[in-house]
């Protein structure tokens, strides 16, 4: 490099994480910046060196151009990285950085005015003849003129974000009703996320496939093209997994499509690195907009070019020469990428934020791009990915295993990801195919949001929790060793030889709408109990492995689960998926040992919260009797046999210490003598 010394990344998460690793290959220094929420982050940790710029919010920091060039300086930076999202495509933050003497990683603020905003950009492709969608001639920041607008105009119609992009900022516009609401809430989501609420209106097209090519510039009107990437799999305008080169485009398109973009980029003597967005219908296509910056998906293209784009940007920028002719550009292979995020797929892909207990590719043989590991957060200020998956192939279908057999191979768990979905979407006919539309997604859970079944719950993944759970158990009260809680939940008693499983549950697992009881036998030997779920019978084990994974035994099958949770719920993946429950103590006054009268013990500490018969009542075989919470949980003591209550020793708001008598039952031929 010779100019380029340090280089400041403007941005967060993977993108951050990914732009140092290139820096410090080619030997340049590097630094970031963060936001109040983000000080303990995995950008933070790996880069090394950052300055803290703001608040939690988007606006407060990452956004905060002045806070930005203050950092740069502060750092020593020779050039400002801006990744993707936040300030990569304002061109006030160019001019803010050319007037502080940094080198901007990008286009010009010129080029990025003509083509940065969604209508200034249709209107320089218009002019070079590249097809446009009919619409708004250009962008519109009164609420009122957006809804004259698309009331002029046949629908369905697209609301979208002049300076918007990821899908934010845009809205289709099927119905008149409540049209006003819908403008104003497309105009704040643009604002929040790009600081700009800026709108246009273009005619609908509802079964398009969303192709984009990648363009490099030197800035003085030559331009190259790193061919296509498909990009139509989409929820809710947001792509979700995308693939080098496009399937199935016919070869004359593809001509015409790459020849477009390298006229619309040489047209504007753009410099750097940049995506030509358009949309196909047939044999038609529609120039869409231009992202002026790197884009999340560029993995794709590297993959099947054997190109470093973020090199790529730092040489054009160092230089301002293209280090590569269009002859020296060669695709050779497929590339996959999914994007794993927190988000709740059958709550229409909302985001989830919270801990991530455990996050774990190394069993994932794929391209990992990620920005957080175990025990980071996803916070509700941020776009909600965990990693972006990339695979590759000398075909399509062999990049598409591949891709799949990552996924299954990884395992996040403490949020609830979209990570079976995308498993199952890579097998569904039109991604096998080809045959997909940007609307596939969307109509496909639109159409099947109530007979979509709930997801079976493997019984090798209900042995596992039972077992971890039983260990929580015994863990929480050491003093008796091993085998404190055993004699609780297990009917184990000292010298009383061999027993078989308790004749009532010890414990109630629950996941979505189904319910285990799980009861337990004494512990072997050789570390394997015996469990009975519902009525099937298994032996089980469950060892901890040095990796911090857990090795299941069950019914013959040996499974490696990642688990983690506590007394009240547990969490695990393994091969066969995710799965989620809820656990409820439910113990018997017998505690598993047919021998002992009918006495209603307190299974743990706690308080008494319900009494739900009194003496003399008639109670059947794991009928509740009494309810405790303890540790936010509760617990239900029931009865050991059909019978009466013939005493209850406690009241509402008692509390009781463990194994303490809170009452009794009496068979049913003692009661009626």
């Amino acid at each position: 490099m010779q100019h380029i010394h340090k280089v400041l990344i403007a941005n967060r998460g993977e993108i951050a994480c990914r732009i140092a690793r290139t820096c410090r290959r080619l030997g340049l220094k590097v630094a970031t910046v963060h936001s109040t929420a983000d000080r303990h982050a995995r950008h933070v940790r790996e880069i090394g060196e950052s300055v803290e710029i703001g608040g939690a919010a988007p606006t407060d920091s990452y956004l905060r151009i002045d806070a930005i060039v203050a950092a740069a300086k502060r750092v020593g930076a020779d050039a400002v990285h801006p990744g993707f999202g936040f300030v990569s495509e304002n061109p006030d933050f160019v001019r803010a950085l050319d007037a502080a003497g940094l080198i901007f990683i990008g286009p010009t603020a010129e080029t990025m005015e003509r083509l940065g905003g969604k209508a200034q950009a249709k209107r320089e492709a218009a002019r070079m003849g590249v097809p446009t969608i009919a619409g708004s001639e250009g962008g519109m920041t009164d609420p009122a003129a957006v809804v004259r607008a698309v009331s002029g105009m046949p629908l369905p119609v697209l609301l979208k974000a002049v300076a918007g992009g990821g899908g934010r900022g845009m809205a289709v516009v099927d119905t008149l009703d409540g049209l006003e609401a819908r403008v104003e809430s497309a105009m704040r989501e643009a604002e929040k996320a790009f600081g700009n609420g800026e709108l246009i209106v273009e005619r609908y097209l509802p079964r398009v496939r969303h192709i984009e090519v990648q363009v490099a510039g030197d800035g003085n009107g030559q331009a190259v093209h790193l061919f296509e990437r498909e990009c139509t799999l989409q929820r809710r305008h947001q792509k979700v997994i995308e693939e080098a080169p496009s399937a199935g485009l016919p070869p004359a398109l593809r001509e015409r499509l790459l020849a477009d973009a390298v006229k619309l980029a040489t047209g504007v003597n753009y410099r750097g690195l940049g995506t030509v967005e358009f949309v196909v219908t047939g044999n038609d296509y529609f120039f869409l907009e231009v992202n002026p910056r790197l884009q999340v998906e560029h993995p794709v293209t590297e993959e099947v070019t054997g190109l470093d784009l973020v090199e790529l940007q730092l040489r054009i920028a160092d230089t301002g020469r293209l280090p590569l002719a269009q002859s020296d550009v060669r695709c050779e292979g497929h590339a996959f990428e999914a994007r794993l995020c927190a988000e709740d797929v059958e709550a229409g892909f909302l985001p989830t934020t919270g801990r991530l207990e455990r996050v774990d590719f190394s069993r994932a043989a794929v391209r990992i791009e990620s920005g957080v590991e175990s025990g980071d957060e996803i916070s509700p200020f941020y776009d909600s990915m965990i990693a972006k998956l990339v695979s590759r192939g000398p075909n399509r279908e062999s990049a598409r295993r591949a891709l799949a057999a990552g996924l299954r191979d990884s395992t996040v768990i403490g949020l609830t990801t979209n990570l079976q979905f995308l498993h199952e979407l890579l097998q569904w006919p039109q991604t096998l195919d080809g045959s997909f539309h940007t609307r596939l997604i969307d109509e496909t859970f639109a159409a099947s949001a109530t007979a979509r079944p709930a997801p079976q719950v493997p019984a090798e993944h209900v042995a596992a929790a039972a077992v971890h759970w039983l260990g929580l158990q015994r863990a929480a009260t050491p003093e008796l060793g091993c085998w404190s809680q055993a004699r609780g939940f297990t009917g184990w008693r000292l010298g009383a030889g061999a027993v078989a499983a308790a004749p009532l549950p010890g414990l109630v697992l629950k996941s979505g709408e189904s319910e285990w009881p799980v009861r337990f036998a004494a512990p072997r030997a050789d570390g394997a109990i015996d469990l009975v779920l519902g009525e099937r019978g298994e032996r089980t084990s469950l060892a901890a492995m040095p990796n911090g994974h857990h090795l299941l035994h069950f019914d013959g099958r040996t499974l490696e689960v990642a688990l983690v949770g506590d007394a009240a719920g547990i969490e695990l993946s393994s091969p066969l998926g995710r799965s989620v429950f809820t656990c409820t103590p439910y113990l018997g006054g017998a505690l598993g040992d047919a021998e002992v009268a009918g006495a209603l013990l307190a299974p743990m500490m706690g308080k008494v919260v319900a009494v739900k018969a009194a003496a003399g009542d008639a109670v059947s075989t794991g009928q509740t009797v009494i309810v405790l919470e303890s540790m936010k949980m509760e617990l239900h003591v029931s009865a050991p046999f059909d019978g009466a209550v013939a005493s209850i020793r406690c009241v509402v708001g008692d509390m009781v210490e463990r194994h303490q008598h809170l009452g009794e039952v009496a068979p049913i031929a003692a009661s009626a003598e």
